[in-house]
């Protein structure tokens, strides 16, 4: 059984920081990929970024947010930085497996202006 949980969350003011984590059970080196998906009110969830033999991020970020791992840890971060309001969201940990998508609880982040 794969687990996930996100931390990290946060109110922040507009151009601050916030740094989400991402524990998975067991060793995240045997997933084919992990990323991060979000889903702001009224809106469908969307692609923000994803690490796997290489990175790959959303277009709005404009170099803002950097996801990395730590196989180490079973942790996969996002860090973001000059955050905007339009960036307050859900923000959900997935992680893929032989064919299989797992999914995290979510973590709120609030960016006031």
């Amino acid at each position: 059984q794969v687990q996930l949980v996100e931390s990290g969350g946060g109110l922040v003011q507009a151009g601050g920081s916030l740094r989400l984590s991402c524990a998975a059970t067991g060793s995240i080196s045997r997933f084919n990929a992990m990323g991060w998906y979000r889903q702001a009110p009224g809106k469908q969830r969307e692609f923000v970024a994803t690490s796997s033999s290489s990175t790959n991020y959303a277009g709005f970020m404009k170099g803002r947010f950097t996801i990395s791992r730590d196989n180490a840890k079973n942790t996969v971060y996002l860090q973001m930085n000059a955050l905007k309001p339009d960036d307050t969201a859900v923000y959900y940990c997935n992680a893929v497996r032989e064919g299989l998508t797992y999914w995290g609880q979510g973590t709120q982040v609030t960016v006031s202006s």
